[in-house]
């Protein structure tokens, strides 16, 4: 990091952010996707004034992190447990759906091969990336909308974290048909999931029950949100280094943990005011930033074009069809097909995966930006049109 010179680069993130969002807004458009332009136009992709660094890299997780606890926070327990069945179901067509369409059309543009060939696993690989969902934007449309906590919203975020789960069991599987030598066993994932789960339960109980005591008695005061946040924190550490679950999934299962308490709408006011003001634009403009298109061709474009569209229609298909047969109607379907549409870290860090086993080409990864760029882009509008 030269200096002080990412002060400058927050000066800029924030302002742009804070520019296009209200640009934005003034045509009716949601705020988080202000942000992602304001990142694209200041990033390589446009103007190039800042760059990605470790240090926005990191202000940006916080951003997600954050995000995802406000949304645990903001969960209806019974809303939760009635949506549970439909939600692993609809997270199962969410993943099952993508990863085949997104293997036969890679296929499609390079050719078929047998199973087990090195074409196949590259084809299989973009199908699992393709299956990877990101809920902290579809989050934050939502909380924008204030449908975050209805049965659709809290499917939809059910699903999503379900989908998570899924995405790094499907992860772990493909890596290790490939033989990377930094796969890791399929039986060691299926035994660490449900033993995070379990063990957050556990121990949630625990630490609901303390801290539902020390609001009783230090009601509305700091120490609460700054306790409760230490928390997600430490759910979040806990859940990828100890258990390879997404840190996300941590912060969002501790705001679930804390969602009953008396005080939770003080605690997630308080979050909120650091996330809205610092972290929550660096996360969405961080995603313009990491856009580029230098090495593009026209072959790698129709590829990515393609990539993009089976990405969004395989999701409305998979989750809004099973949602459909589940008994949603048809408007609530199509809610919940296009709020699993968007893609984010999870996709990122799976892309990034595959380039360290060679499953996937930097080439490659400029479809995956553009699949999370135009998903981030598309489905705050779509919904906010459908809720009209």
């Amino acid at each position: 990091m030269d200096g002080v010179h990412y002060l400058l680069d927050l000066a800029i993130i924030l302002f742009a952010a804070k520019l296009f969002s209200t640009i934005g807004k003034k045509f009716g458009v949601p705020e988080v996707v202000g942000e992602i332009i304001a990142g694209l136009v200041i990033g390589s992709a446009v103007l190039g004034v800042v760059k990605e660094s470790d240090f926005l890299s990191i202000m940006a997780e916080l951003g997600v992190i954050m995000l995802m606890f406000e949304a645990g926070l903001g969960t209806n327990l019974q809303e939760l447990k009635s949506s549970g069945v439909k939600a692993t179901l609809i997270a199962c067509a969410g993943v099952i759906i993508p990863l085949i369409l997104g293997t036969i059309l890679f296929m499609s543009f390079y050719g078929f091969d047998s199973f087990g060939s090195e074409r196949f696993m590259k084809g299989i690989f973009l199908g699992t990336i393709m299956s990877a969902t990101s809920v902290s934007i579809t989050v934050a449309a939502l909380k924008e909308l204030g449908k975050l906590s209805s049965t659709v919203g809290t499917t939809i975020v059910s699903a999503a974290i379900i989908d998570d789960v899924l995405g790094i069991i499907l992860l772990t599987v493909v890596t290790g048909l490939s033989g990377g030598s930094q796969s890791e066993s399929v039986s060691s994932v299926l035994l660490k999931v449900p033993a995070f789960f379990a063990g957050a339960i556990v121990t949630g109980f625990l630490v609901y029950r303390a801290m539902s005591w020390l609001d009783g008695a230090y009601s509305h005061h700091r120490r609460i949100p700054i306790i409760s946040l230490c928390y997600c924190f430490l759910l979040a550490y806990l859940s990828e280094t100890y258990f390879g679950i997404a840190d996300i999934t941590g912060a969002y299962v501790a705001g679930v943990i804390l969602c009953n308490l008396s005080d939770r709408d003080y605690v997630a006011r308080r979050v909120d005011i650091s996330s809205y003001m610092i972290f929550a634009p660096i996360f969405f403009a961080g995603i313009g930033l990491k856009t580029s298109f230098g090495a593009m061709d026209s072959r790698l474009l129709m590829f990515s074009v393609c990539f993009v569209i089976v990405a969004l229609v395989s999701k409305v298909i998979g989750c809004g069809g099973c949602a459909r047969l589940l008994g949603f109607d048809s408007g609530d379907s199509l809610k919940v097909g296009a709020g699993m549409m968007t893609r984010g870290e999870v996709a990122l860090i799976t892309a990034q995966k595959g380039l360290a086993l060679g499953l996937l080409t930097a080439d490659y990864f400029t479809a995956v930006i553009l699949m999370i760029l135009v998903s981030s882009v598309v489905t705050p509008v779509i919904l906010k049109k459908l809720y009209q």
